[in-house]
């Protein structure tokens, strides 16, 4: 078996295309088996540099079959992070982009199956430090440039609108480390103002990703707050709309003295039923990117001056899953005004469990209104 899997790796090089052709489909199928990538895993040292090698010349000369296989090939066999470590020491950080850059246009199947690859690669340490270009302070962060560039780019074909949907996990790979974050954020790039400003999408890997994103970049609210809320025409909808609510209420549940206390960007959306965001991963992410931006005490002013308090407890009250609840309540601690945390435990009762009407401050007073308790003004 050892001999007929060094014969076919072999063939992977042959100068002849009807030869190359056929054995990269094979390889591929081996790729989908356990005991195919067990077997492929064993002779990495051989059939990396194939693979990688193919798919690079197959594009150079336009065979998209063998090109496509090829990569196919290497991302089911990085899944395994130390083969994705293994790919990375190979340069197939630099030739991925390198044929995403030059083929992607014409071979958007490659360039799909290519990002595919980079997601997987950017699974390990090296694989981010390679993207990131973190050792060549010229080139440091073109590449993820690039690559939002073309994941928030419109597609102009039916077929190509999912080629960079997978830029969502390496968007999020790479913002859990702290270089990945800087790039991120750097104003001058204005990266993340892009990534946020992600037009609505069906596409659920995209809105997971770019949620994500931004939980990743609040790690840095402690340094970064001025930034994060000066996009925050952007990212409050995008963090709160998920948490709104059901949707088949949205319309009704807001009332317009809600909506008044709401940007536009926030009240007219909510005037009228929504896309449903079944996905309570994202929720989990959005709540945790609130919590660590109302962390700091700008933060908090800004959440209470969009009446985002009300619109967590319509979500809170519409939730179902345990985590998410918890991070809603997680929140709870922080949302009560300055000088009001005496208060709180009271208050969440009243919010949550008598379904109370509205929170709000107004001249420096503490308004709580229910239907069924006594308006309470507390001083603050």
């Amino acid at each position: 078996m050892a001999d007929e899997l060094d014969e076919l790796l072999g063939f992977l090089s042959s100068p002849q295309a009807n030869v190359r052709g056929p054995a990269v489909g094979v390889v591929r199928g081996m790729t989908g088996d356990a005991d195919g990538l067990r077997d492929l895993a064993a002779r990495s040292d051989r059939a990396l540099p194939a693979l990688l090698r193919l798919m690079l010349d197959s594009a150079s000369a336009g065979d998209r079959g063998a090109g496509e296989a090829a990569a196919d090939s290497l991302v089911n066999l990085s899944q395994d992070d130390a083969l994705s470590a293994q790919l990375v020491s190979l340069g197939a950080v630099v030739t991925a982009m390198d044929v995403i850059a030059k083929r992607g246009d014409e071979q958007p199947g490659l360039a799909r199956c290519l990002v595919r690859l980079l997601a997987n690669l950017t699974e390990v340490e090296s694989g981010v430090a390679a993207l990131l270009q973190v050792e060549n302070e010229n080139k440091q962060g073109s590449y993820v440039s690039k690559l939002v560039r073309s994941f928030c780019r419109p597609s102009s074909e039916s077929e190509d609108e999912y080629t960079f949907e997978h830029v969502a996990s390496i968007l999020v790979n790479i913002s859990k480390f702290e270089d990945g974050r800087r790039i991120i954020m750097e104003p001058e790039n204005g990266l993340l103002k892009q990534i946020i400003r992600q037009p609505d999408s069906i596409n659920e890997l995209r809105k997971k990703g770019v949620v994500g994103t931004i939980c990743n970049c609040c790690f840095e609210a402690d340094t970064q707050i001025q930034y994060l809320l000066s996009l925050g025409k952007y990212l409050w909808p995008t963090l709160l709309l998920p948490l709104a609510g059901k949707n088949d209420k949205c319309s009704y549940v807001y009332g317009k003295d809600d909506r008044l206390k709401m940007p536009p960007e926030l009240a007219n959306t909510l005037s009228h039923k929504r896309e449903a965001i079944e996905n309570s991963e994202i929720r989990q992410k959005a709540l945790e990117a609130i919590y660590m931006i109302i962390l700091q005490d700008e933060g908090r002013r800004a959440f209470w001056s969009i009446n985002g308090p009300r619109i967590l407890q319509v979500g809170y009250e519409d939730e179902e899953d345990s985590k998410v609840m918890e991070a809603y309540e997680l929140i709870g601690s922080l949302v009560s005004p300055p000088r009001l945390s005496f208060y709180f435990f009271y208050m969440l009762l009243m919010l949550l469990l008598l379904d109370a009407e509205y929170l709000s401050v107004r001249n420096n007073e503490f308004l709580f209104l229910s239907p069924f308790v006594p308006k309470l003004n507390l001083s603050i």
